[in-house]
């Protein structure tokens, strides 16, 4: 079997420990996830899944337990060390866009290619590719404000697959548009991941778009459960 592209073992968090306000929300969590396969994520909201995102992505630290991406165990990983495997490996996508909205779409693509060291020529034509492939080539140099909400939604998409990443981890891709978009955009999502071949972990509350993923798993008590 290939290596995990992203591994969680005994992961565990709680906030404000020892205190009244004692917050456990994962508990000696386990998750893997394989080369290419796109997993869903479905839980009840304040139920730990941001959270667990975060810790999967290196935005956060577990209080035990290990974090494996694309092979690199990150416990003892120091906050450069950990910067760069976010950087190389790991691509985002949130509920919002959170694009930059003095910036063309093109140019929010390749500002993450900038700062991973790729020239500006080689970064302008992976952004132009990557707009095409989501049906936005013409709107390369609209800004955020020209563009609709899914629109939008896609330059997100194509900003979180920029720098080539390993595995992408996306909160609620979908979860600001109406039902219609969703599923269009959902559709160009799972379009690129396919194509891309990479790895996915997509929390999502609807189980309609959960249910064209190859997996899915709920979060309950703080564990990961297979559907």
């Amino acid at each position: 079997m290939s290596e995990a592209v992203l591994r969680l073992t005994g992961v565990s968090k709680t906030y404000n420990p020892g205190t009244p306000g004692e917050i456990r929300v994962l508990s000696d969590l386990d998750l893997s996830l394989a080369p290419g396969e796109v997993v869903g994520l479905v839980a009840p909201s304040g139920s730990g899944k941001s959270t667990l995102l975060h810790i999967a992505g290196l935005l956060d630290t577990p209080d035990a337990g290990e974090v494996e991406i694309a092979g690199q165990a990150t416990a003892k990983l120091g906050d450069r060390g950990r910067t760069r495997l976010r950087r190389d490996a790991v691509g985002f996508v949130y509920q919002f866009h959170h694009l930059l909205p003095e910036f063309s779409a093109a140019e929010n693509i390749e500002l993450p290619q900038r700062a991973n060291n790729v020239s500006a020529s080689a970064a302008r034509a992976r952004a132009a590719d990557l707009l095409a492939a989501v049906g936005l080539a013409e709107r390369a140099t609209h800004r955020p404000s020209e563009l609709s909400g899914g629109e939008q939604q896609r330059v997100a998409f194509c900003r979180a697959l920029a720098n080539a990443p390993a595995v992408l981890l996306a909160d609620e891709p979908t979860g600001n548009l109406d039902p219609g978009t969703s599923d269009q955009v959902f559709g160009v999502l799972m379009d690129l991941v396919r194509e891309t071949g990479l790895s996915a972990l997509i929390a999502t509350h609807n189980l309609e778009l959960a249910s064209r993923m190859d997996r899915v798993l709920h979060l309950s008590d703080g564990r990961v459960v297979a559907d």
